[in-house]
């Protein structure tokens, strides 16, 4: 499976499989904790983005949680723009950073965005909450 192939996904229903990219691994145990303990079937952590985009190859995923400044060269917005441009449009992305002003304007439509530190209750209600919009919404927008 891929994230790149057609997901067959009822709107209505809340995302099952998520990918949490995170290089702060203390933080990623703790949001894999709190999505676990709300019902989440399958929570996946990847600290890099390399590791993200294997893990996209590999399996669909309905909701990616995507740590905006990653250590190293990569940028967390990046695999947003990758997931925009090729992934499923039913994979729900929710932005987390400590630093919303940077994330670019065009990006942050793609998804909810959390301001570190936060309560993980918010980022079980993000992965709950509808779909992000599509293209035709976004264009129309602008």
């Amino acid at each position: 499976m891929s994230v790149f192939s057609p997901n067959i996904l009822d709107k209505k229903k809340r995302p099952m499989r998520v990918m949490v990219v995170e290089d702060d691994a203390v933080l990623g145990l703790a949001l894999e904790e709190a999505l676990s303990a709300d019902g989440f079937a399958k929570v996946t952590i990847c600290s890099t983005a390399a590791c993200s985009l294997q893990k996209l190859r590999e399996e669909d995923y309905d909701g990616v949680v995507l740590d905006v400044h990653l250590a190293g060269e990569h940028e967390g917005w990046e695999i947003a723009e990758l997931i925009d441009a090729l992934g499923s449009k039913d994979t729900r992305i929710v932005f987390q950073t400590g630093a919303p002003h940077d994330i670019p304007a065009h990006i942050a439509e793609l998804g909810p965005v959390l301001e570190k530190p936060y309560d993980p209750a918010e980022l079980v209600a993000a992965l709950k909450d509808k779909q992000r919009p599509g293209l035709l919404t976004r264009l129309r927008r602008r």
